[in-house]
């Protein structure tokens, strides 16, 4: 039987809704499985950052699957092959870093959509397509369900901003504001006046718009300021990265409470 293929928070963004979500970035099945089970909107495959295959993408969507999380991904890159081979996994949201132009904008969508609205090579046998037991129904859906977001990363990609809101199939903008930081020559300096008039620049642009608007904090509280201003796909922790917090604080409390083990 055919499995519903249906994407409950690419409907939420549409209707400017909140998603919660959290970085994948341990390549690491069991942690996707413990975040799922937390109960995330939706988990972000980092495939940018991180040392994920896509072998290790499918199994990561299987631990994701059925706990009510939803599997999406960062590609590496605005690249065919990796853009095909990571949907063919079974992923229902894509996010396309370092977009700079309309142009390539609009090739990221192209590239995750079949024809005749992309480039995607159409094959039954994937995961995404239930190994040839679901492809009629996923190959029949796949364009309106699967989700594109992409990165705005650097000054051209804001000064572009305004044509690349035009692509009528884009789902969503995403804020990278390390890359934005560094590309603008202040590396991590969050609090520079000019940063934060190049987010308040895309956030006026964005916000109006019917696309979401998505971006990175370091917490759910952080996050919430954010929901608060508009923002509706906030990615509020990192498997690997909020596991070393977790580790380091506990050891400094154990050496702390316990001077004499301290050299």
């Amino acid at each position: 039987m055919a499995e519903e293929y249906y994407n409950e928070v690419k409907r939420r963004l549409k209707n400017k809704g909140k998603v919660s979500a959290a970085w994948l970035h341990m390549a690491s099945n069991v942690s996707a499985e413990i975040l799922a089970n937390a109960g995330f909107d939706a988990l972000v495959i980092d495939v940018e950052h991180s040392p994920v295959d896509y072998q290790t993408i499918l199994s990561m969507c299987q631990a994701i699957k059925g706990t009510g999380a939803l599997p999406f991904a960062r590609a590496p890159w605005n690249d065919l092959i990796a853009l095909k081979r990571i949907s063919d996994c079974g992923v229902m949201g894509i996010s396309v870093p370092y977009v700079n132009t309309a142009e390539e904008a609009r090739e990221a969508v192209k590239r995750v959509k079949y024809p005749p609205l992309g480039v995607r090579g159409i094959a039954g046998s994937p995961r995404a397509c239930g190994y040839g037991m679901n492809r009629g129904h996923y190959l029949q859906r796949a364009n309106d369900e699967n989700l594109v977001m992409i990165a705005i990363e650097t000054p051209e990609g804001i000064k572009n901003l305004p044509e690349i809101m035009k692509i009528e199939d884009l789902d969503g903008i995403f804020i990278g504001p390390m890359d934005l930081s560094t590309s603008m020559g202040m590396m991590g300096q969050f609090d520079r006046e000019v940063f934060k008039a190049a987010i308040r620049q895309i956030e006026d642009i964005v916000l109006p718009s019917d696309k979401f608007l998505a971006t990175v904090a370091n917490d759910a509280d952080a996050a919430q300021k954010l929901y608060d201003k508009g923002y509706n796909f906030v990615i509020m922790m990192s498997d690997a990265v909020d596991l070393s917090k977790m580790a380091a604080k506990t050891v400094e409390t154990f050496k702390k409470n316990n001077p004499e083990v301290c050299r």
